[in-house]
């Protein structure tokens, strides 16, 4: 796997590519050598473009590679517009179950793509910050960014 990385106001990003898609997208603390790859280089320009304000929706070619129920997680993810939030009992209704809240928790929690797949928009009840690969603060970062939520709402809770 090629890697390429970007420093963003969020923090650094490593983005690893594959032959023909991207195969993951973290948070890391310090970057490395960018390697020469077309599809590394159009993934960071569209997350610089969307840290500038420029990009609400990514188009990149994303090598999803979990399970049945985590796909079905992240592409109910993947439809939560920029600007918005849904909650995790929200998006297991959405999946037909209330009752699986903490299952759809753990399925976001191993998304691989942090912010392509915006998995950050996923929030608690009433507001509440909890659970991001990132961490939270980078998860109430971006969410401001969206401005999906008033400042005064953005509470962290772990």
């Amino acid at each position: 796997m090629k890697k390429a990385f970007l420093k963003t106001p969020a923090g650094t990003i490593c983005i690893g590519a594959g032959e023909n898609a991207i195969e993951s997208i973290s948070f890391v603390t310090e970057a490395g050598v960018n390697e020469d790859d077309a599809l590394l280089v159009e993934a960071q320009k569209q997350l610089t473009d969307y840290f500038k304000g420029d990009l609400k929706e990514f188009d990149l070619p994303l090598a999803q590679t979990g399970t049945d129920f985590q796909n079905k997680v992240w592409q109910e993810v993947a439809d939560i517009p920029f600007g918005n939030t849904m909650t995790y009992g929200q998006l297991a209704l959405k999946l037909g179950d209330a009752k699986l809240s903490r299952a759809v928790g753990t399925a976001n929690g191993k998304n691989p793509f942090l912010i392509v797949m915006p998995c950050h928009r996923v929030i608690g009840e009433k507001y509440k910050l909890t659970g991001y690969a990132g961490g939270l603060d980078k998860k109430k970062y971006l969410l401001q960014h969206e401005g999906s939520l008033p400042p005064e709402q953005l509470s962290l809770t772990i």
